[in-house]
């Protein structure tokens, strides 16, 4: 049966993961419930703890499609260091750079309660030991460095893996739109000055032309404003001040347009 994965910020429910004493078909369940939810939501593995249970159970999904299920798992001897990107269902989407050990040995017990061991290195003995976290009531959070929390940190505060920047940048690709923007609407400018000394045939046909680019001048504060909310999404950390430019600036161009559209509509067409 499928589980709903727990998540944060809900604490864990144990402070230590309770050993397995009764191998029984509640056990079995418990076991066929964690395959199910892995397969259900593409994981590579699961804690007991993931889906509400307080046992010490791990399933892990091999590359062949196969399962490893490692009950009252205990690491005998650790070897080397590996630092990597880790991911983990219990927060979803975020992941943070996790030093562990690069090869393990541990025993374990499987669903009938038979004594085994294995040797692990690399991700899978990487992804052994997140799950093992979750049998002390831990994450990988009580893994990071100290920098690498405090990035964690600001990533769980704000819901995004980007990586956020300690301050707003001073220029952004938005800023080229902008500029684009003031070169047409200068030459408009210039259009409706001309026309002042052409004839009326002439001011007709500048009319057409300035009508046709306040839709051009329209359509680029449209790409601009949906355009620089994007981009202010990438810097989390001043993302409301930056709305609020975002919406004055687009406002303020569209202003000025209406007011050129309005005086150039009563002086050439």
């Amino acid at each position: 049966m499928i589980k709903e994965l727990i998540t944060y910020p809900t604490p864990p429910s144990v402070e230590f993961a309770v050993d397995v004493r009764v191998f029984n078909a509640n056990i079995v369940s418990l076991i066929d419930d964690m395959r199910d939810t892995i397969q259900a939501n593409d994981l590579e593995g699961l804690a007991a703890f993931q889906i509400g249970s307080y046992y010490n159970v791990i399933v892990i999904k091999n590359d062949d499609g196969t399962y490893l299920e490692l009950l009252n798992p205990r690491v005998l001897s650790t070897d080397g260091k590996i630092t990597a990107s880790e991911k983990t269902a219990y927060f979803p989407g975020l992941s943070a750079e996790v030093r562990r050990h690069d090869k393990i040995s541990l025993i374990y017990q499987d669903r009938d309660g038979n004594n085994l061991s294995l040797k692990a290195e690399g991700s899978k003995s990487a992804l052994i030991q997140r799950k093992i976290d979750y049998t002390f009531g831990a994450t990988f959070l009580q893994k990071l460095s100290d920098d690498e929390k405090a990035k964690f940190e600001t990533k769980l505060e704000f819901g995004s893996d980007v990586s956020v920047p300690e301050s707003c940048p001073t220029t952004f690709k938005r800023d080229i739109i902008l500029k684009v923007i003031t070169f047409v609407m200068i030459a408009m400018v210039l259009v409706l000055i001309s026309s002042f000394v052409v004839s009326k045939e002439t001011a007709t046909l500048l009319w057409e032309y300035q009508l046709y680019t306040s839709y051009g001048v329209l359509a680029l504060n449209i790409i601009y404003f949906f355009y620089a909310q994007y981009e202010g999404k990438l810097y989390t950390s001043c993302s409301s001040c930056q709305l609020g430019n975002i919406v004055g600036t687009a406002a303020i161009s569209i202003i000025k347009l209406t007011l050129l559209m309005s005086l150039s509509y009563f002086v050439m067409s």
